[in-house]
C-alpha cells in the first residue's frame, strides 16, 4: 500500500472525526522505515479499518514537497506580530513580543500572513452618541460583524469608556473586532461610515419637530469635524428629527447628497409590515410594504403597493368582498406611527427595533448590497416636490459602498402623491427657519 496516497476527498489536507487517533496512526506509519513494511500496512489497515464513518479517496500528499517521511518542520522569516490590545499596552504588556513566541511563518516564506500587502481593507465604523441607541446600533453591529474596527464617541467620558468597556469584555464570544473611544472626533479618522445617533431624547409627547432647535445646535458642533476626520465617508443621521438634521448634515459636512443619508422611515416601515402581517397572519418578511415621507407624524402609507406574495392586498380584500374603508387604513398607519410613543411611553426610551433597523441599512452600505430601504434622501423632483427645494424625506432608495445609488420611481395614487407633497411642504417649510 502507497502510504503517501491516503487523504480525504476533495482536500490533502486531514478532515478527520477523531483527529488525534487518526494523527498518532498515520505518523506512526510515516515513520515506519521502508524495510518494516508489514507494520505500516497494518498502522494504515487500523486508520482505514477503524473508522469506517469516513470516506476516503486518493491524493498525492506529497506531490509538491516529494517527502517520504515525515513534513517540513523548519521555518524562516519574519516573526508574525499581532495588533496590540489597548488595555495590555496600557499595563505595559507588549502584545507583538509575546505572539511571537506562539507564531511563526511558514517554511519558507519570508511574509506574514498578517503584512500589508496580504491584509484586506479594514472597515471602520464610527457611532456618534453613546446613549441607548447609539449602543444598541454598536451591539448589534459588532454582533452582526460588519466592521474590523468600531469607534465610540460621546460627550460623557466615564459613560463612554464603560460602555466600550462593557463591549470589550465580551471578546470572547463576539468577532474580532477593535473597538475604541474618544470624546475627541479625532478616534473617527478613518472611517467607512459615520452614524449620528446624538442629540436630545425624546419626551414623550414630544413630537419629533420640537426636538429640531435642540439638536440644530449639537450638529454644528460635531458635523464638520466628522467630515474633516473622514473625507470619504457615509454619512447616516439617526437623530430626530431624522429628515431636517438630515438636511442640516448634508449642508454642514459638504458631502455630495448620495453620501448622505437619513435612517427615515426604514423603521417605520418594519413596524408597518409588522401590524399587516399581524392581522394577515403571516411572517412580516413577507409582506411588501412602505412607509415615505416624514419619519413622523406625516408619514404616507403606500397602500397601492402593499402586497404578500406578489398579491396586492387591497384588490384581494375588493375581490373577496371584505369589508374596509379609508378610516380603517388610516387607523393603522396611525398606529404605525403611535407604536414609537407607546414604547417611549412604556420603558422610556427607544433602542432594540432602531438599532437592527440601522444595522440592516450599514450591512446595505457596507457590504454593497444594492438593497432598497425606504431611507431620507434628497428628494426634489421626485413626485411634484419642486426642484428649488432641497428636501430630504423617506422614499425607496438603492443602498450600496457609494451610498444612494438611485431612488425607485414607484407609482403612487394621486391621493398618496398628495399626502407626500404635504409631508415634504412640512419638513422643508422647517428646513427654512435654519437659515442655513
Amino acid at each position: 500500500m502507497d502510504w503517501q496516497r491516503i487523504f480525504m476527498r476533495s482536500s490533502c489536507n486531514w478532515r478527520l472525526v477523531s483527529m488525534t487517533v487518526a494523527t498518532r496512526v498515520l505518523k506512526a506509519a510515516m515513520t515506519t522505515p521502508p524495510q518494516a513494511g508489514d507494520r505500516k500496512e497494518g498502522a494504515l489497515k487500523m486508520l482505514t479499518t477503524g473508522m469506517p464513518q469516513l470516506e476516503w479517496a486518493w491524493c498525492d500528499f506529497a506531490r509538491d514537497s516529494g517527502a517520504r517521511s515525515k513534513p517540513p518542520s523548519s521555518t524562516t522569516g519574519g516573526k508574525k506580530k499581532m495588533k496590540k490590545a489597548t488595555s495590555l499596552s496600557e499595563l505595559g504588556f507588549d502584545a507583538g513580543d509575546a505572539s511571537s513566541g506562539f507564531f511563526r511563518p511558514v517554511s519558507g516564506d519570508s511574509s506574514t500572513p498578517t503584512s500589508q500587502h496580504h491584509r484586506r481593507r479594514l472597515t471602520k465604523v464610527s457611532v456618534i452618541g453613546a446613549g441607548n441607541v447609539g449602543m444598541a446600533i454598536a451591539q448589534t453591529i459588532l454582533t452582526r460583524d460588519l466592521a474590523d474596527e468600531i469607534a465610540l464617541v460621546d460627550a460623557v467620558p466615564d459613560k463612554l469608556r464603560g460602555e466600550m468597556l462593557d463591549l470589550q469584555h465580551a471578546a470572547a464570544f463576539l468577532p474580532r473586532t477593535r473597538l475604541v473611544s474618544g470624546t475627541d472626533m479625532s478616534v473617527t479618522r478613518g472611517s467607512d461610515l459615520v452614524i449620528v445617533t446624538a442629540g436630545a431624547r425624546q419626551i414623550q409627547g414630544e413630537t419629533r419637530l420640537d426636538l429640531l432647535q435642540r439638536n440644530v445646535a449639537l450638529f454644528r458642533k460635531i458635523v464638520p469635524p466628522l467630515a474633516e476626520q473622514s473625507h470619504d465617508a457615509l454619512l447616516l443621521v439617526v437623530s430626530n428629527p431624522v429628515d431636517v438634521l438630515t438636511y442640516v448634515a448634508w449642508k454642514l459636512s459638504g458631502f455630495p447628497a448620495s453620501r448622505v443619508i437619513g435612517s427615515g422611515t426604514n423603521l417605520d416601515s418594519s413596524r408597518f409590515r409588522f401590524l399587516l402581517a399581524e392581522h394577515l397572519d403571516v411572517n412580516a418578511q413577507d409582506v411588501q410594504a412602505y412607509m415615505v415621507g416624514e419619519h413622523g407624524d406625516s408619514s404616507v402609507a403606500v397602500w397601492s403597493s402593499v402586497s404578500v406574495a406578489g398579491m396586492p392586498v387591497l384588490k384581494s380584500l375588493q375581490e373577496s368582498h371584505r369589508c374596509f374603508d379609508e378610516e380603517a387604513l388610516e387607523g393603522i398607519r396611525r398606529a404605525v406611527v403611535d407604536s414609537a410613543y407607546e414604547v417611549i411611553s412604556l420603558k422610556g426610551y427607544t433602542s432594540w427595533a432602531i438599532g437592527y433597523s440601522v444595522a440592516s441599512l450599514a450591512a446595505s452600505l457596507l457590504r454593497d448590497q444594492r438593497r432598497i430601504h425606504p431611507v431620507s434622501v434628497l428628494a426634489r423632483g421626485f413626485h411634484g416636490i419642486p426642484d428649488g427645494n432641497d428636501v430630504f424625506l423617506s422614499l425607496p432608495a438603492r443602498l450600496g459602498r457609494a451610498g444612494v445609488q438611485g431612488v425607485a420611481e414607484m407609482e403612487l395614487t394621486e391621493e398618496e402623491a398628495k399626502r407626500l407633497r404635504r409631508s415634504a411642504k412640512t419638513i422643508w417649510e422647517n428646513c427654512q427657519l435654519l437659515g442655513l
